[in-house]
């Protein structure tokens, strides 16, 4: 038996032999595991491996999944996540298939959760290796003594923020950065007035789900006339799989632009 992040117990008499991915990052994780035969079906949005972009067959997408693809496929196993994914699709899911569903906010969720897929897959070393790759890499991030007011913006008309209950946030925390928004849910929609009162020394323009791109950076530097603007990929600061072995180097790059601000 198997306990997934909702606290469900899945169970499976033998390792799994027909995975479906539901999650991008996730689907990048056992690739990293070594899982390459073993999963038949991902998301149109699992661009990462591209060799299983552009062979593995597509169930649909993250928030709308086709469920006569999955029937086709006949997995033995589907990953899913309590963000990415829609209530209604994972439970209609788990009326036919075992599902494990990971809800992951921080970093040591990310790490129960490598940890919790390496098991049901039945890759519990090389999970267990990963993640302590992962922990020790980030212990040795070097964030600035005094914490950067920074806002990391997602969307562009209206502007949107990452919130304190997001997993942005976690990864600003790491980073040294303080975020502005922190008080606030989720991904709010803030306005000029509020980027303005602020007073963030640092914005952090996103690569996804918005590709923000060098000519947006004037548009918040007439708001913010004394903060620095970076673009920033998306990836490495929301990816939650074993993308988090590269982000604590992109990390420090970052860290490296922001010495101006002390």
């Amino acid at each position: 038996m198997f306990v997934d992040q909702l606290h469900r117990t899945i169970t499976l008499a033998k390792a799994p032999e027909r995975i479906i991915s539901l999650v991008p990052s996730q689907t990048e994780l056992l690739y990293t595991l070594g899982l390459d035969k073993e999963v038949v079906g991902i998301t149109k949005f699992c661009i990462h491996p591209d060799s299983w972009f552009r062979t593995k067959t597509r169930v649909g997408g993250t928030k709308k999944i086709n469920a006569d693809v999955v029937r086709q496929l006949s997995p033995d196993l589907i990953i899913a996540n309590k963000e990415e994914n829609t209530a209604d699709d994972v439970k209609a899911l788990m009326e036919e298939y075992p599902v494990w569903v990971s809800n992951v906010q921080t970093l040591e969720d990310a790490c129960d959760m490598m940890t919790g897929i390496g098991a049901i897959t039945r890759r519990t070393t090389a999970a267990s290796q990963l993640v302590q790759e992962v922990r020790y890499r980030f212990a040795a991030l070097e964030p600035p003594v005094a914490p950067v007011p920074t806002a990391y913006l997602i969307w562009r008309d209206p502007w949107m923020a990452a919130g304190g209950d997001t997993f942005i946030h976690q990864m600003l925390h790491y980073c040294g950065l303080q975020n502005v928004f922190a008080d606030t849910p989720r991904y709010p929609v803030v306005d000029a007035d509020m980027l303005a009162a602020s007073s963030c020394r640092l914005v952090l323009l996103s690569s996804e789900p918005y590709p923000f791109r060098e000519k947006h950076i004037a548009e918040i530097q007439a708001i913010l006339p004394e903060a620095l603007i970076l673009l920033v990929d998306g990836e490495l600061f929301s990816w939650y799989g074993s993308r988090l072995l590269e982000a604590p180097a992109y990390f420090q790059s970052i860290l490296q632009q922001v010495e101006v601000l002390r």
